[in-house]
């Protein structure tokens, strides 16, 4: 199966309860009327796409001349929707050897799994990668990457439970410099964005990065459920404050009939959408394409 029928399918949730009710209600091409109106509004803001943006989107279709039948605005939504993703696209390019990537996010948004996915598609690319196991607080947590690390056949620098994070960070990538090693994977633990302690500890983390490499981190990503809607916002937002985030990757599409939330995150904040997550095989993850996605979110 191709990864754009993957995606499709995906996105089954969230097409079931809006693009389908979109369709249905512009199967018999009728003019459009205030009650068609409301009912898009209503869909919109069902499917998570935030507040702003479906005010913005009903306030065009309501005003826009063009706009006169139910296919017509059809349409606009399925291109409205493509150019507002269109500005978050933002392919992650390997600019330089080692590349340092920190990944970032609360427990449970599919951090390690992502990590593992993303191993996997260098690696197939004929990448050299080391992961960095600076979640410390748990061991389960080195263990799980450990065990990912294994079955894709990379590297893990690590140290003991309630070991310091920044070390093994520090660890990993003096590593990666020596072997050599092209990219540079550091897990850490999750953390409530509202925890302003364990935030400091990710900006030490950094410093101690720019320490072996002034450049690095390259990235830092932040790991977003999209089955969490518009708290995914706020969490991007304090990230994005406390460390300046370089990209996001939107995990679990698959289980949320809300993807709408990725248009609401690429409207009002305006990270780049490296890659998204949509399973839990190693190949379910792909660099964000906002025309693929949009197709994909728009299939009937």
């Amino acid at each position: 199966m191709t990864f754009f029928k993957r995606l499709a399918e995906s996105l089954t949730k969230t097409r079931r309860q809006f693009t389908e009710e979109v369709h249905k209600l512009g199967e018999e091409e009728k003019r459009i009327d205030q009650e068609y109106i409301e009912k898009i509004e209503e869909l919109m803001i069902e499917a998570d796409f935030g507040v702003n943006v479906v005010e913005e989107m009903i306030e065009e279709l309501s005003k826009n001349k063009s706009i006169k039948t139910t296919k017509d605005a059809e349409l606009f939504l399925r291109e409205k929707t493509y150019s507002i993703l269109k500005t978050v696209e933002s392919p992650l390019a390997l600019r330089e050897k080692p590349f340092v990537i920190m990944m970032v996010g609360t427990n449970g948004g599919g951090k390690t799994t992502t990590i593992a996915k993303l191993s996997s598609l260098f690696t197939e690319r004929g990448k050299s990668v080391l992961l960095g196991a600076c979640d410390t607080f748990r061991a389960a947590a080195i263990e799980q990457l450990e065990e990912w690390a294994k079955r894709i056949n990379v590297p893990v620098i690590k140290q003991k439970e309630g070991s310091d994070p920044s070390a093994v960070a520090y660890d990993a990538v003096s590593s990666a410099n020596a072997r050599n090693v092209d990219v540079v994977i550091l897990d850490t633990a999750g953390r409530m964005h509202t925890r302003k302690n364990l935030m400091e500890e990710m900006k030490k983390m950094k410093r101690v990065i720019k320490k072996v490499i002034p450049s690095a981190p390259q990235e830092i990503l932040l790991i977003l459920d999209a089955t969490t809607g518009q708290n995914a916002i706020s969490q991007a937002r304090e990230f994005n404050n406390a460390l300046g985030i370089t990209g996001i990757v939107l995990t679990k599409m698959d289980g949320t009939s809300k993807g709408g939330i990725i248009v609401a995150i690429a409207s009002q904040l305006h990270i780049p959408v490296k890659y998204i997550g949509i399973g839990q095989e190693l190949e379910d993850i792909r660099g964000f394409d906002a025309r693929q996605f949009t197709d994909a979110l728009f299939a009937v």
